[in-house]
């Protein structure tokens, strides 16, 4: 196990945070991680901890919005048959849940495609456009994909089927020649927030057709999908997806719909979903679907209407998961032992495995546990209808998407996110490919990017953490990328007690600190081998979050271990 880096925030100025800390009333050590957050003020304060509906943009200012929204109410009017095309990951399906079940509670004539994973592959498919050609759809409404299928709404529009797009993936040189093309991300559109995730983009739709069409339907009921779908994509959770998130998760705990409530208990989800609930306890199950068959059944499962219903396609989720997760897990020791074995492999800036016979429902997982291992641009690769088809995944600050670009020669198709993306290439390209990554990203990676950051918001004496002061950090909430969880870091820390280990990984024990009067329960995950050191040293520094957790109505607090130093 690497040391890992402690990067410490800048430190804001103390007048700043005096006058936050005196206007808001809250601690030092809050007002700081407020103003590095960019919270300066009473106002962004009021905006921040209270989110509101109120704030969000109007869907009309997007690129191509009232040329959507004519189409569709055109379509509407004259009966005709609409498809809803979406991608079979969690964005994509709650994409399709969300933008499906609106049309559907009101308009007959629709219905919606989900690509199979293994015959068609990542985004819009020539069999999916084919089929809405033979089964007379004269609108196709895609979301989560369509911003580089340029040929197939060429194609589309050839055979009589127009386009709607609604993606938040970067586009290409060319946008495609759809009806409407709403992508915050295109570079004529003034949107004022860039980072929705696909669902968002739909919600957008969604309201601007209900707004346009004085419609008497609430959009704000989907917000428990699209809360979903911004924890699951890995967007920042700040701006409007602050507020969707924030609502959507108030939605999800009070009257989930009864799809995610069965998730939601399967997953042991009892009340408080989070952000975190969501990645680690949903997500997986409703991606499930589309890794081991078919993404459809995740889609009849945010779809369903009773709670008999949604606990039947629950469960086949849950064993779809199951399953997914012994296939992942065989697949990863494969691919840590195939680095361990290889010296050059070893010393190299980047990974990229291929294994023709590894499940490609599963290889983006992989990617991320190779990454815990071996910090670096991960690929990993397998065979799928005749070529090498692989998820890329990143360290943090380094842009994966862009290094790929750069390799776009080799590629047949790529596309994606910074630290997440697709792409295929021939067979007998890869060894090419590799070559030419890890040139790419050797000579564009900072060395300091390889090994793992920890980024501490302040340093934090434990005898400040009070209920009142974890009171206003769960205010803070959600958490996720752009407004993590904070991290603090504490010196001259000392054991109380023993040190006990739990499920042969993980350590449980008491910190205090010296000199101080209070101590803390802590748990640090996967840190087994830190036992020896804690039980032999007087004296560490800790990084760590505070957690509350709750136990048969009491409430505690908990530090969550980040890393330990032992001078």
């Amino acid at each position: 196990m690497g040391e890992k880096r402690w990067v410490y925030k800048a430190v804001p100025d103390n007048n700043l945070v005096e006058r936050l800390s005196q206007g808001i009333n809250v601690s030092q050590p809050t007002a700081t991680i407020l103003a590095q957050r960019g919270i300066l003020d009473y106002d962004t304060a009021r905006e921040f901890f209270n989110p509101s509906l109120s704030a969000l943009h109007s869907p009309f200012l997007m690129r191509d919005m009232q040329k959507a929204v004519a189409r569709i109410t055109e379509a509407l009017t004259n009966d005709e048959r609409i498809l809803v095309y979406g991608d079979y990951d969690v964005d994509g399906t709650t994409s399709v849940a969300l933008f499906f079940g609106f049309l559907d509670s009101f308009y007959p004539n629709c219905d919606f495609y989900i690509p199979d994973r293994y015959s068609e592959g990542y985004g819009v498919s020539k069999q999916g456009v084919d089929w809405a050609i033979e089964n007379n759809y004269s609108l196709i409404v895609s979301l989560d994909c369509g911003i580089r299928s340029v040929d197939l709404v060429i194609y589309a529009e050839e055979n009589g089927v127009d386009f709607i797009i609604c993606d938040h993936h970067r586009p290409g040189s060319i946008l495609p020649p759809a009806i409407a093309v709403l992508d915050p991300k295109r570079d004529d559109c003034d949107y004022p927030f860039k980072e929705l995730p696909g669902c968002g983009i739909g919600f957008k739709f969604v309201q601007a057709i209900i707004q346009h069409n004085d419609l008497s339907i609430d959009p704000f009921q989907y917000l428990d999908l699209v809360a979903v779908s911004i924890a699951s994509d890995i967007v920042p959770i700040t701006g409007e997806n602050r507020i969707l998130a924030f609502i959507g998760i108030e939605r999800l705990n009070a009257s989930a719909r009864p799809g995610l409530r069965a998730l939601m208990n399967l997953a042991g989800i009892i009340k408080n979903a989070s952000i975190e609930g969501i990645v680690f306890g949903l997500a997986p199950r409703i991606n499930a679907a589309g890794r081991i068959s078919h993404a459809k059944m995740a889609v009849n499962l945010l779809l369903a209407e009773s709670e008999e219903e949604a606990y039947h396609f629950g469960e086949k989720l849950n064993i779809k998961n199951n399953k997914r997760r012994d296939v992942d897990t065989k697949i990863t020791s494969q691919a840590l032992e195939m680095i361990a074995s290889d010296q050059q492999l070893t010393r190299a800036k980047t990974t990229v495995l291929f294994k023709e016979d590894w499940h490609k429902g599963v290889i983006g997982i992989v990617a991320s546990r190779c990454i815990e291992t071996y910090h670096r641009p991960t690929i990993i690769l397998t065979e799928s209808n005749g070529k090498a088809t692989g998820s890329a995944r990143s360290v943090p600050g380094f842009d994966v998407h862009n290094a790929i670009e750069e390799c776009a020669e080799l590629l047949t198709q790529f596309g994606g996110h910074k630290y997440a993306a697709g792409l295929t290439m021939e067979l007998a390209q890869i060894e090419s490919f590799k070559q030419r990554f890890e040139e790419v990203v050797s000579n564009s990676i900072p060395d300091e990017l390889l090994i793992p950051k920890i980024e501490i918001d302040a340093s934090l004496d434990l005898g400040l953490i009070t209920p009142n002061f974890v009171k206003v950090l769960n205010r803070m909430q959600p958490y996720g990328p752009e407004n993590l969880r904070p991290v603090f870091a504490a010196e001259n820390c000392k054991i109380v007690g023993g040190v006990k280990v739990i499920k042969d990984k993980h350590l449980k024990f008491s910190v205090t600190q010296i000199g101080g009067s209070r101590k803390y329960d802590s748990i640090a995950f996967n840190m087994v081998h830190y036992q020896e050191l804690l039980q032999s040293k007087n004296e560490f520094k800790i990084a760590f979050s505070i957690e509350e957790n709750e136990f048969r109505g009491v409430r505690s607090i908990q530090l969550t271990v980040k890393d330990l130093k032992f001078d």
